[in-house]
């Protein structure tokens, strides 16, 4: 018997989970690929192109076994971008995609693909949230028969006030109905019939028996697709290289983040690496071939493994039944009005908004909170890659905020009592004061990187000058960056312009790595490292007894 912790015994219970799972996921990607290969400007034809090529090429090379790959939101608003950018010559626009595929793949050989774990949730959130506003604020449009505008979501706000005069009530009819069905669809009926196909159902009844006067798709290509030639050349090559890196990055990010739902559903892990790759592959052949490039399908994977698809095979069935659409029944895609894809894509857009962190916005910290709404309102009115790059470093500078404190509570800088530290100690035939603290010791312990650079130096370098002779106790310490180690070259140049003599105690493993790395204690005397308090005692003692 087939586990389904990744056994790789296969047994007649998989196939049959593997074949349910491939036509629930085409049923729910077929309406999809329509409503984005439309949104996008290619048409419709494109969004299925897209979906066959890049699930096809996802599910046998890539590293989650359950994924269903295709059309997505980000892909579509980024690719919205560059089609319109380049409506003149779409050769270039694929050329872009065919660039984005390589930049997918070149990830994947550099193991890259398991930083984007990393990606602070905040960052995401406001990313997906962005993009499920983005895809709503542009069907308003199509929503009342209105056609899409070029300008992204700030074009379809400045087209709202016409849309008074221009809108068309059976186009709004049709996709209010959609929309309704889409919404207040029983869950229970969804492993018999998903929600968005019932909807397309409705929909293009109502407009096809009753309002026909809603613009429609109109014809669609069959068959299969012609070779796009790519432009190359140097200008082409320095021009696309921007909106290259923005498809692949944003494919990246969320195929990675489908897949660690399918990881949470099945209880497995995905190769990250391996992803990247299948997927970079079916955004090069998706480029070739005039397609909407893609990435990881939330909806159609979480569909997938709960009708029982746990293999590869189910993105592979699912793929060869959108392939006899395209190759032979896309005909009976031409009469769905464009108002049934938009109530959909309403939908869609609806359930991509991060409502799980939306919902928790009053409990959520307010530099989390920050992080989030910049990210987002970035993505709605500028671009993507601008969003996640700026959201990513406001998000670094609040964690750095958080381990400055930490870093910070780990450091003991303290005076210490030269009878207590020495005993009864005679200097020059004096005693000494029982309250004089002529050594200093500073202790770091754990970890210290840049976030706590600064307030180090700021902190320590005051204590040093107090003393004559500085105890820098590095027994406890596990990690130090470069910025880290370069404060305690200035530490130590502080100590020398003051004539405060250091001492160092315990250093080795990595801290010592860097220290010497960076040729930090070039000034410190060999007889000043000691490796513990005993020696640092007698060596402090010297050091006084000398002056």
């Amino acid at each position: 018997m087939a586990t389904r912790q990744g056994d790789r015994r296969y047994d007649l219970q998989t196939l049959r989970g593997d074949v349910f799972g491939g036509i629930t996921s085409a049923v729910v990607g077929l309406p999809v690929a329509l409503a984005f290969g439309i949104a996008s400007g290619l048409g419709a034809i494109a969004g299925l192109y897209g979906a066959v090529a890049v699930g096809f090429f996802a599910a046998v090379f890539g590293g989650t076994r359950s994924q269903i790959s295709g059309p997505t939101g980000s892909m579509l608003v980024a690719m919205t971008v560059i089609v319109s950018a380049n409506a003149d010559n779409l050769a270039k626009a694929f050329t872009i995609v065919i660039m984005a595929g390589l930049i997918q793949v070149l990830l994947g050989l550099l193991r890259i693909g398991r930083f984007v774990a990393y990606t602070p949730y905040s960052v995401i959130s406001g990313f997906m949230s962005g993009v499920g506003i983005i895809i709503i604020l542009v069907q308003t449009l199509p929503f009342v028969g209105v056609k899409i505008a070029t300008g992204g979501p700030v074009e379809a706000i400045r087209t709202w006030p016409d849309l008074l005069t221009d809108f068309r009530a059976p186009a709004l009819i049709i996709a209010a109905a959609t929309l309704a069905v889409a919404v207040l669809w029983p869950n229970r009926f969804n492993k018999y019939l998903p929600s968005t196909l019932a909807a397309l159902a409705v929909g293009t009844l109502l407009g096809v028996l009753w309002l026909n006067d809603a613009p429609v798709i109109g014809e669609v290509p069959t068959g299969l697709p012609e070779l796009q030639i790519p432009v190359i050349s140097w200008q082409m090559l320095l021009t696309s290289i921007q909106p290259a890196l923005v498809i692949a990055l944003v494919s990246s990010v969320d195929t990675l983040l489908t897949s660690l739902v399918a990881d949470s559903e099945t209880r497995t892990h995905h190769n990250p690496d391996r992803e990247l790759l299948g997927q970079g592959m079916g955004n090069v052949v998706a480029g070739f071939i005039g397609a909407l490039p893609g990435a990881g399908a939330t909806p159609g994977t979480v569909a997938n493994i709960r009708a029982g698809g746990w293999t590869p095979l189910s993105g592979v069935l699912c793929v060869v039944i959108l392939l006899a659409i395209v190759l032979g029944l896309g005909r009976y895609v031409e009469s769905i009005p464009h108002a049934v894809l938009a109530g959909i894509l309403m939908k869609v857009g609806w359930d991509t908004i991060d409502w799980r962190f939306i919902t928790r916005i009053l409990r959520v910290q307010r530099e989390h909170l920050l992080v989030m709404l910049l990210t987002l309102i970035l993505t709605v009115f500028l671009d993507l890659i601008t969003a996640v790059a700026v959201g990513m470093i406001a998000a670094a500078v609040t964690s750095a905020r958080q381990i400055e404190r930490l870093e910070m509570d780990s450091v003991i800088s303290v005076p210490i009592l030269d009878q207590v530290f020495f005993g009864n100690i005679k200097d020059a035939g004096e005693e000494v004061d029982a309250f004089s603290a002529r050594v200093g010791l500073v202790a770091l312990r754990g970890t210290f990187s840049v976030a706590s650079a600064s307030k180090l130096m700021s902190t320590i370098g005051e204590d040093i000058k107090d003393h004559e002779v500085v105890i820098l106790n590095f027994t406890d310490t596990v990690y130090m960056d470069d910025s880290a180690a370069l404060v305690i070259e200035r530490l130590i140049e502080t100590a020398k312009v003051e004539n405060t003599e250091c001492i160092v105690m315990g250093l080795g493993g990595l801290p010592a790595t860097t220290l010497n790395a960076l040729n930090v204690l070039k000034d410190v005397p060999e007889d000043r490292f000691v490796g513990t308090l005993e020696e640092a005692k007698e060596t402090a003692k010297r050091i006084l007894e000398e002056e």
